[in-house]
């Protein structure tokens, strides 16, 4: 084992952390982690389900290294001797391990996710603030390839001054949240208890850092409403599975929130969240501005000028014209390999963590810090009181403190700069 390889304790090992009980490995952070095996070692796991310990485990050993230490208590990680540690654990422990990673003063990758109460966040900033000890947001979206590709096109001016952007977490989740009576999945709890915007971060994440929330903006206030619920009634009425174990199950959640938020530079941003309805998985992002247009739906880049007009059937030759742009693409995604792209969610998990650990190495800033984390993970808590109002406009806090005025952007990516 070489001695420059980080040491990395893993917390949480259900579908997201490890993939457990899933056909597709891939989406696990834990295999992940260990395709960037020449940067790290996992040596110690926590769960509170040994079979999760002992299939991830396996899954460590099978890959040539030590068996690793398996715990049930996460505070076991803290004292392990680890140079980093993973949190894939339900939403609602997120920030009570990060807190404890972060006071232990280990640098902590925490995985996305609303939260419920604002004060947690407060936390999260006191915390670092107090420790300096660096969190690492895991919003692997930022990452992805398209979201990549817009943002270089804005640092370009390619699209003008941006005025609006929107963004959708679409994805029928069904099976999922009611899956939940077995799998131990955190969803079903959250859509019978809470009604909000419930999962932000994928669509909100890379619009928040185009539009340089947390440093030079911010959020000032925002607005949700949600639909009636009747998404997961119908889908377990209609499911022999659970119909009758879950037929007394009351859910909260609409099947259909949205969200609207403005900010301080003028800009406006339009949120979907649509998970307990059938529907093509769709993250949706689109960025307006003054020169330009860029949709993820479409695959479509319209500039001012070009051949789009109304006249000329746009849509057909608009389709996919997203693929004259790839020189704006950063390097990452220039030289990825096919065995990266067949690793999570189609090579961005690989980007994201080999983002994560060459930063701690290298004694770098994270480029998603605890200010990105929070600013964003409220969402959650506001749209909720927004909801519970009535869709009344709630006010944004400034996580910062006005540091936002004077914080230097700092990219996922660094982005070819293209001369026209």
């Amino acid at each position: 084992m070489k001695k420059d390889k980080l040491k990395v304790g893993f917390i949480g090992l259900g579908q997201r952390g490890a993939a457990y009980g899933m056909t597709d490995g891939s989406i696990g952070l834990l295999g992940n982690v260990l395709k960037n095996s020449d940067d790290v070692v996992v040596t110690v796991v926590c769960d509170k389900y040994q079979e999760r310990l002992e299939a991830a485990a396996k899954k460590i050993t099978d890959h040539g290294y030590d068996m690793p230490l398996m715990t049930t208590d996460y505070k076991d990680v803290m004292n392990a001797g680890v140079d980093a540690i993973v949190i894939s654990t339900s939403w609602d422990m997120h920030v009570k391990v990060a807190l404890e990673g972060m006071e232990a003063g280990i640098p902590v990758a925490i995985e996305v996710g609303g939260t419920h109460n604002i004060d947690d966040c407060w936390k999260m900033v006191d915390c670092y603030e107090k420790t300096k000890t660096p969190i690492f947001f895991m919003e692997n979206c930022c990452y992805n390839k398209d979201e990549a590709l817009v943002t270089s096109l804005a640092r370009n001016g390619v699209l003008g001054d941006i005025s609006f952007c929107q963004g959708y977490y679409c994805h029928d989740l069904r099976e999922e949240i009611a899956g939940g009576i077995d799998t131990h999945h955190y969803r079903l709890k959250e859509y019978m208890e809470h009604n909000c915007e419930n999962y932000p971060t994928h669509e909100l994440g890379p619009i928040a850092k185009l539009l340089n929330i947390t440093s030079g903006n911010r959020f000032t206030k925002l607005v949700s409403m949600s639909s009636k619920a009747q998404g997961m009634k119908h889908y377990i009425a209609n499911n022999p599975k659970y119909s009758e174990r879950l037929k007394d199950a009351e859910f909260k959640q609409g099947d259909v929130t949205t969200t609207m938020i403005e900010c301080e530079n003028g800009e406006t941003i339009f949120l979907k969240l649509d998970t307990t309805l059938p529907r093509l998985y769709e993250r949706g992002l689109t960025a307006s501005g003054t020169k330009g247009f860029y949709c993820q739906t479409t695959q479509s880049v319209v500039l001012d000028g070009g051949e789009f007009n109304h006249e000329s059937d746009p849509y057909k030759k608009a389709f996919f014209s997203a693929e004259n742009y790839k020189e704006y693409l950063p390097d990452d995604w220039r030289t990825i390999t096919q065995e990266q792209l067949k690793s999570g969610h189609g090579g961005m998990d690989y980007i994201m963590l080999k983002n994560f650990f060459h930063c701690i190495k290298e004694d770098k800033p994270f480029p998603i810090d605890v200010y990105d984390a929070v600013t964003w993970m409220s969402v959650t808590a506001l749209s909720e009181q927004s909801i519970a109002l009535g869709s009344m406009p709630v006010e944004c806090p400034d996580f910062t403190r006005g540091k936002y005025k004077t914080r230097k952007t700092v990219d996922v990516f660094e982005f070819p700069v293209i001369k026209k």
